[in-house]
């Protein structure tokens, strides 16, 4: 049951990201900081990606993949149809992922430790998915402010 839900949440909210990066009316506002809000549309969109592929496609999954959090905020001017690419294969990354995970395993502890806490697997793809659901939310927000 949590498989399904965890699956229809994911694909809902990485369709969600898709959307809002494809809706500036702008290319290059992707990557414009505005006032107070420190991060872009774009960079918020890496820092996503390299999250979802990390904890759940390394971490879990066995995909090979290198983080590079740092540069997840301070690359510039990737190109959106780069970003929707690489959104799309976030999403099959963590569909496929989840999917393959056995039901007991929502109840084993999730492989490393955020914040030195130990949780659940099932606790930590919560987690993994409000964190999305936070950043979709600020980047509908910055893309609305300068779309204005």
């Amino acid at each position: 049951m949590l498989k399904e839900s965890l699956i229809e949440i994911f694909e809902r909210d990485i369709n969600k990201l898709k959307i809002e990066i494809e809706a500036y009316e702008n290319e290059s506002k992707l990557w414009i900081i505005e006032k107070n809000i420190k991060n872009s549309g774009g960079n918020l969109t890496l820092h996503l990606i390299g999250n979802l592929k990390h904890f759940l496609g390394n971490i879990l999954g066995g995909i090979k993949y290198n983080r590079d959090r740092d540069s997840e905020f301070a690359k510039k001017n990737v190109p959106r149809k780069d970003l929707l690419k690489e959104i799309d294969e976030t999403k099959e990354t963590v569909i496929n992922t989840i999917a393959s995970l056995d039901e007991d395993k929502f109840g084993n502890d999730f492989p490393v430790e955020l914040n030195n806490k130990k949780m659940t697997t099932g606790y930590f793809l919560i987690h993994l998915a409000t964190h999305l659901n936070y950043h979709l939310g600020q980047i509908n927000y910055h893309r609305r402010i300068l779309d204005n």
